[in-house]
């Protein structure tokens, strides 16, 4: 590969990168919150126009600049803070996909992947040069590239387990709560039902409530023991649940009528969710 056709890859790829970026930071491809979806409703809240709402000040002297780029800066410092070397932030993630390793332990298995990748670059590189079509600028830019492909690779993975992961135990969750809300219905307690759900239920949301009676039976108060899952899974169901308990033990509201209402919830959340998909789906099929 001559040196014309290198700086053309390299040319191409630029304008492709910053195309996407284009592409990514539209507002149609940015997911809105539900809390922004209901914002417009909630009248009484802020009877305020948003667009008398004072500016933020700017940082820098490129004042429209700055307002265009902020967008995208934020969700690069958000992204970023993904890779921070801080290890309180991984091992959220670590806790989320259900991993035992330490942030230490998979840190080094990402430096393992970038070797790997590492590797795999220079033996192209070599491969490339003892066939005579070797060029050094590409040689260094396809190792560079897979060197740091490896080291986000593993990243990308445990995001992916961690999507799968919080997928079952919204899964399991409904059958879970009505079991739950069955035995508490027939006399016994929250830590007995918990229990119960241990002894009979299998999954990634069993082993979570396993967890939590471990954490009572050692000295652990339940709520005390329910709000650390809810930190840990950081899954909107089980911090509905987890306040649903505590707010039933702390008023006396009937514990089971509470659980079958909080199942019911993630039922019609999971039909939602399945017809928004049908929808887009559908709207898919209408291309060709």
């Amino acid at each position: 590969m001559s040196q014309h056709w290198t700086l053309a890859a390299m040319a191409g790829t630029g304008l492709g990168a910053g195309l996407w970026l284009v592409v990514a930071g539209l507002p149609v491809m940015r997911r809105r919150r539900f809390a922004d979806r209901i914002y417009p409703q909630l009248k009484s809240l802020d009877l305020q126009s948003r667009l008398l709402h004072p500016r933020a000040g700017n940082v820098t002297p490129f004042g429209p600049l700055e307002r265009i780029v902020r967008p995208v800066l934020l969700d690069a410092v958000h992204w970023l803070g993904r890779f921070n070397p801080g290890t309180a932030v991984l091992s959220r993630r670590l806790a989320q996909a259900g991993r035992s390793q330490s942030a230490l332990e998979f840190r080094a298995e990402q430096l393992l992947w970038a070797v790997a990748g590492l590797g795999t670059g220079i033996a192209l590189a070599v491969l490339s040069a003892a066939a005579g079509a070797g060029d050094p600028v590409f040689s260094v830019v396809a190792t560079v590239v897979l060197t740091l492909g490896g080291f986000l690779l593993r990243d990308y993975l445990l995001g992916m387990q961690i999507q799968r992961r919080e997928a079952k135990m919204l899964a399991e969750f409904p059958g879970l709560a009505e079991l739950m809300a069955l035995a508490v219905g027939a006399g016994e307690s929250a830590a007995g039902a918990l229990e119960r759900i241990c002894r009979t239920a299998r999954g990634e949301l069993a082993a979570e409530f396993a967890e939590v009676l471990a954490a009572t039976r050692a000295g652990t108060p339940l709520l005390a023991a329910l709000r650390e899952l809810s930190n840990r899974t950081r899954l909107p169901a089980l911090v509905r649940f987890v306040e649903g308990i505590t707010v039933a033990v702390e008023r006396g509201t009937p514990l089971a009528d509470v659980l079958r209402a909080q199942a019911q919830d993630v039922r019609d959340m999971a039909k939602r969710s399945l017809m928004e998909s049908a929808g887009k789906k559908e709207i898919g099929m209408m291309v060709p």
